[in-house]
């Protein structure tokens, strides 16, 4: 029987911050190589791909940078008290802990293997969707294997050789898709240069909005972007969120302008990898323009975009 004097609530909270570290581990590392996956292999079926799937890494890694580590050196320590008190492996809540993780393991691999199933029904059996459910099911797995041996085993798993180096595996596997994620996001002052880029995009859109919504009211480009102000509606034209200079525009003929902006980064790498990045529209406004990576690519430098009105597509609002 279980030795109370030598086991309390303490026990039973440590129980359960191990299972709470051990699901955030996991989820948020499914998380890491799926979005690690959409940025090396993606499916232009999808929106979650090119700069979108480089965002949604930081988060998991963020993550994981703090939950992961805590997490490993917090079951490394149950493991030692275990070895020390023998007794409290037989805890009535680490037990029903374990098996709701089996549990939760197993229910994993079986939806693995339906949504295979299913997708490939579906005709979606890209190279992208067999290596997430390959990262999946190899997660699933590795859980269901560790706590299966803990339930079954007296001993534990820092005891056994054989356990002690899938451990280990799992451990170095996991701290190299972490290490290799921080390569992969970029440093934060690249992403800072990458971010005002990104504002820049965004201003010029809202820009060249205000100048077709200007030339469908006035029928006539404005001469200077200082034109564009307009107090009732509130709109003040903005200017380069690093330096502050206001943005180049130059009217080329009738119809057609010209929106310059310096640049610290550049987007075209993305493209070649078939990486689209699609800068948000302005807020509180309606962008009727198709936004592409041929609309939008810019190289590190001044970088000047050529737009011509088409009258038929854009009539003038007061006929």
């Amino acid at each position: 029987m279980t030795d109370f004097k030598k086991t309390g609530p303490k026990d039973v909270f440590g129980q359960l911050l191990a299972v709470i570290g051990l699901y955030v581990s996991v989820i948020t590392f499914g998380a890491l190589i799926f979005a690690l996956i959409n940025l090396y292999f993606p499916d232009i079926l999808n929106y979650d791909y090119g700069l979108y799937a480089n965002q949604s890494l930081r988060w998991p890694l963020a993550i994981l940078v703090i939950v992961f580590p805590l997490f490993v050196w917090w079951n490394s320590y149950l493991q030692k008290d275990f070895e020390k008190n023998p007794e409290k492996k037989e805890l009535r809540s680490r037990k029903w802990f374990l098996h709701f993780t089996l549990f939760a393991a197993a229910i994993v691999i079986i939806g693995d293997l339906v949504s295979l199933v299913f997708r490939f029904l579906s005709g979606d059996l890209t190279i992208q969707f067999i290596l997430k459910i390959l990262a999946v099911f190899i997660i699933a797995a590795a859980v269901f294997i560790y706590y299966l041996w803990n339930i079954r085993k007296d001993i534990p798993a820092t005891r056994d050789p054989r356990m002690r180096w899938f451990v280990r595996a799992v451990v170095a596997v996991a701290g190299f898709f972490i290490i290799f994620s921080f390569f992969a996001v970029g440093s934060p002052f690249s992403q800072r240069l990458r971010r005002f880029d990104e504002r820049r995009v965004s201003d010029l859109q809202n820009i060249q909005y205000q100048i077709v919504n200007y030339w469908q009211v006035k029928r006539t480009l404005p001469q200077n972007i200082d034109q564009l102000r307009d107090d009732i509606a509130g709109f003040i034209p903005p200017s380069d969120p690093e330096t502050g200079e206001t943005y180049e525009y130059r009217v080329l003929a009738l119809l057609q302008f010209e929106l310059c902006a310096n640049f610290k980064t550049s987007n075209k790498q993305d493209s070649k990898i078939g990486k689209v990045p699609v800068p948000a529209a302005p807020r509180g406004s309606y962008y009727p323009y198709p936004i592409t990576e041929d609309n939008w690519s810019y190289d590190v430098g001044k970088t000047c975009f050529t737009r011509t009105i088409d009258p038929d597509r854009y009539p003038p609002l007061n006929k």
